[in-house]
């Protein structure tokens, strides 16, 4: 099986199986952070599409974390799943403390990465989601539900490396998904990456901001 030497690598990869979305306005690629953003930045480079972020914080069930019973996300959206909320019988109050939590940090990223810039218009875009894989797909299933508030024209997932369930879990949910490779058995996401290290802070506003240059 092919590894990606990076992120940097995979990005390029997945831009050329999405050389159909080229140079059009009506095009954005929105990159989950941290490790999103390296692959989303090669895809909008190379196919001359504007660059954002679209931060969104999973509301990991109590005791369940993996599991999404909602998510928050940029633009002060916040999604609930009700059948995870009533399954498991999640008070409102525990809801509303896990949601502050997440608050915190997705106001630390809000603030960090977009320095004041207000979120981009989506009504009637066709917005593509990059991250660098899916292993559940739960945080971008959050960032689907999160994202269809904005009322986009469609929604194309696209990643290097997913568990086949979770791309084939997503391709149900959104207007196209496209992930590279789809291994089985799938380990981890970063069984695929070469070079899997965290992607920092600095290194998401460093690529942020050399996109708006390039834009």
């Amino acid at each position: 099986m092919v590894l990606f030497k990076d992120r940097t690598d995979a990005g390029k990869k997945l831009a050329y199986e999405l050389s159909n979305y080229s140079g059009r306005e009506d095009v954005i690629i929105l990159a989950l952070p941290r490790g999103g953003v390296p692959v989303a930045f090669e895809v909008a480079k190379k196919l001359g599409v504007e660059l954002d972020v679209f931060i969104v914080r999973k509301l990991g069930a109590p005791g369940y974390e993996e599991l999404a019973m909602g998510a928050i996300a940029t633009g002060g959206i916040r999604v609930l799943n009700n059948d995870v909320i009533d399954s498991l019988k999640v008070s409102p109050k525990l809801i509303e403390s896990v949601a502050l939590s997440e608050q915190i940090e997705l106001d630390r990223r809000e603030q960090l990465y977009r320095k004041g810039k207000p979120p981009i218009d989506l009504e009637n875009k066709t917005v593509i989601l990059v991250d660098d894989g899916l292993a559940t797909g739960a945080t971008m299933k959050a960032a689907v539900q999160a994202l269809r508030t904005k009322d986009p024209l469609q929604i194309i997932v696209a990643v290097p490396a997913a568990s086949p369930e979770a791309c084939e879990d997503l391709a149900s949910e959104v207007d196209m998904a496209v992930c590279l490779m789809t291994p089985e058995p799938f380990y981890g996401v970063g069984a695929w990456y070469q070079d899997f290290n965290q992607t920092s802070d600095r290194e998401v506003c460093e690529l942020l901001d050399e996109a708006q240059r390039l834009s």
